[in-house]
């Protein structure tokens, strides 16, 4: 008995295997996608383009951190992560226009500066929008773009530079702080429709601040004083950039016509 069951064993073992057929499918059935089984699609979705043009936004808020590092419960912006996203938003050939979220207390003047020259020289269409408030440095922020919104409850800061901290009683840091200022004015002037004149007074006012100089300019009044060009929401703001996107797409496509 132990000869035979052996015999057999060796019989099923060298035995060639047979290819089995696959198992008929159902007329009309076809074979299930595992993928789609899951809801997840077997081939990647592509994002969807807006015709009226691609906008890519920025968020200034709280503080603007420069070369100092600020306390953990500051709410900041740090303006070294900011410049690579203008950067990116310039270079890239999908992002038609920028829109620039404010609601900032201000912060480091060199910093600020920064990253609105980056802003007013982007090469493409910006619009800037005042929400809560867009204090000290955040004035040029606000002006940087090509056309600028605030909201009718929110409110700027016009005051002069200064500084927290130990500081040399000398004549040369009166000279620093006169020329930094300076830099600020020209900024805010050649990017808005306010005078330099105009714009020292609102700085120096001493009617206006309690223990400081310096204006507060709420929604509307902003746009008297020729700060800001409008009064206005997100949506007002939307429209305006697609407005500039189609403009600059029209001009364009006449160079097209024209063989430039």
């Amino acid at each position: 008995m132990i000869d035979v069951e052996l015999s057999r064993n060796r019989a099923s073992q060298e035995a060639p295997i047979q290819p089995t057929e696959p198992a008929e499918q159902p007329a009309g059935d076809t074979p299930s996608d595992p993928l789609k089984e899951y809801g997840q699609p077997s081939q990647p979705v592509q994002p969807l383009k807006n015709p009226r043009g691609n906008i890519q936004f920025l968020t200034i808020i709280g503080q603007i951190e420069g070369h100092m590092v600020l306390p953990p419960q500051n709410k900041s912006t740090k303006y070294e992560h900011v410049i690579p996203q203008l950067v990116m938003a310039a270079e890239n050939p999908e992002v038609d226009g920028l829109l620039v979220l404010l609601n900032t207390v201000g912060g480091d003047v060199e910093a600020g500066l920064a990253l609105a020259e980056l802003i007013s020289k982007l090469g493409k269409p910006t619009v800037s929008l005042v929400l809560g408030g867009g204090h000290s440095i955040g004035v040029p922020l606000a002006v940087s773009a090509e056309f600028s919104y605030i909201a009718p409850s929110a409110t700027m800061t016009i005051h002069p530079v200064r500084m927290n901290g130990t500081m040399v009683g000398a004549p040369q840091t009166y000279d620093y702080f006169d020329k930094m200022q300076e830099r600020v004015i020209d900024f805010v002037v050649s990017n808005s429709r306010i005078t330099k004149k105009r714009l020292r007074a609102l700085m120096l006012d001493t009617s206006k601040l309690v223990l400081d100089v310096g204006t507060i300019l709420i929604g509307q009044e902003a746009v008297n004083e020729k700060l800001i060009d409008a009064t206005g929401g997100l949506v007002d703001a939307m429209e305006k950039l697609y407005q500039m996107i189609a403009a600059v797409r029209e001009k364009k496509d006449k160079k097209v016509d024209n063989g430039e």
